[in-house]
C-alpha cells in the first residue's frame, strides 16, 4: 500500500489491517498513551472543496503523530491559477512526506501519486470518499462486532459515498443494496466491480427492497458540493428516497443508521431518525480522526 486514491486499489485483508490499526490508536488515545509515530514527518492538506471533518481530522491527527499539518488552499497555491498537477506533485514531495487532497477530479489524485515521489491520501472527489467509509466500516465493525455476513443498505444517490461503501462492504464480507434512483445509479466501475460478488449486491430504484433486514442504513445528501443548482431537479427525483420510520420497520430491528454529514433533515433523512440514531453517526464522524491516523502510519511512518 503506497497511496489511499481509491478503496478499489485495496485488497480486503487491507482495508481490515488499517481498521485493526485505527482501533488501536482509539483506545490509545483515549487512554493517554501517547503515539508520536510520526515525529518529525509533515502533511500537506491541499482543498479545492469546502471541508469540516476532513480538515479537522487529518489536522489534528497529525498533530497526535507527533507530525505537523499544513492547510494549503487552492486559491493560495499556483495550482488555483495553472500550474499542471503534475508539476506541484513533483515540488511538494521535495517538501513534504505525505499530501492529502480533497478536490473535485479523481484524475487529479491519480496525477499526483503517479509524479509524485510521496504518500498521497485522497480525501475526497466526485467518485469517491475511501477515509469516509473506512471511518463507517470501523463504527460498523464497533457496534456490530464483525463486517462479515451483515447486510449494509445506501439509500439516495449514487454518488462517491455510495461509490466507496459499496467497494468496501463487498470486500469486507458484507452484503450491499443499494436504493438509487434511475439516472443516479453508482458509477458504471463499481457496478462492474459489484457484478463480481454476484448475491451480495442489490441495486434497485424499491428503498424498501434495499432495507429489507439491513443491519446498517446510510444515506448522504441528495445534492453535494458543486451540484447546488440542481438542487430543486433533485429533490423531485429524491422524493421518497428518505430514511424514515417506515424505512427502519423494514430493516433489522438492530438496525443501525450512518450519514457521512452535513445532514439536511426532512430530505434524505428525518430529524426524528437523526436524532435517535445520532450517537452511532457522531461515533462514526469521530472516527474519521482513527482511520485517517491508521492510514497516515501505514503510509508516512517509514
Amino acid at each position: 500500500m503506497k497511496h489511499l486514491l481509491k478503496l478499489l486499489d485495496l485488497s480486503g485483508e487491507e482495508i481490515v489491517e488499517i481498521l485493526n490499526l485505527a482501533d488501536q490508536l482509539k483506545y490509545e488515545r483515549k487512554h493517554g498513551i501517547a503515539h508520536p509515530r510520526l515525529s518529525g514527518k509533515s502533511l500537506g492538506m491541499i482543498f479545492q472543496k469546502a471541508s469540516t471533518r476532513t480538515r479537522v481530522s487529518f489536522e489534528t491527527g497529525m498533530y497526535q503523530l507527533g507530525g505537523q499539518a499544513l492547510f494549503l488552499s487552492a486559491n493560495d497555491l499556483q495550482i488555483g491559477r495553472g500550474e499542471p498537477v503534475e508539476d506541484t506533485a513533483r515540488v511538494l514531495s521535495r517538501y513534504l512526506d505525505g499530501i492529502m487532497i480533497r478536490t473535485f477530479q479523481q484524475q487529479e489524485v491519480e496525477k499526483l501519486a503517479e509524479y509524485g515521489s510521496i504518500p498521497i491520501i485522497n480525501g475526497l472527489t466526485d467518485f469517491c470518499h475511501p477515509c469516509q467509509v473506512l471511518a463507517d466500516l470501523m463504527t460498523i465493525r464497533e457496534y456490530k462486532g464483525t463486517l462479515s455476513g451483515h447486510k449494509m443498505c445506501f439509500i439516495g444517490d449514487g454518488n462517491n459515498m455510495a461509490n466507496s461503501l459499496i467497494v468496501g462492504a463487498l470486500k469486507t464480507g458484507m452484503r450491499m443494496a443499494v436504493a438509487a434512483p434511475e439516472g443516479y445509479h453508482p458509477d458504471p466501475a463499481v457496478l462492474a466491480f459489484a457484478k463480481e460478488y454476484g448475491g451480495r449486491f442489490l441495486l434497485t430504484s424499491d428503498v424498501s427492497e434495499a432495507a429489507a433486514g439491513a443491519d446498517v442504513l446510510v444515506t448522504d445528501v441528495w445534492a453535494s458540493m458543486g451540484q447546488e443548482q440542481e438542487a430543486a431537479v433533485r429533490r423531485a427525483a429524491f422524493a421518497g428516497f428518505q430514511i424514515n420510520d417506515a424505512v427502519l420497520a423494514t430493516a433489522n430491528p438492530e438496525a443501525m443508521v450512518l450519514h457521512c454529514l452535513p445532514a439536511h433533515r426532512e430530505e434524505e433523512i428525518t430529524a426524528k431518525v437523526f436524532e435517535a440514531h445520532a450517537e452511532e453517526i457522531f461515533e462514526e464522524a469521530e472516527n474519521r480522526l482513527h482511520a485517517q491516523k491508521a492510514v497516515m502510519v501505514k503510509l508516512m511512518e517509514h
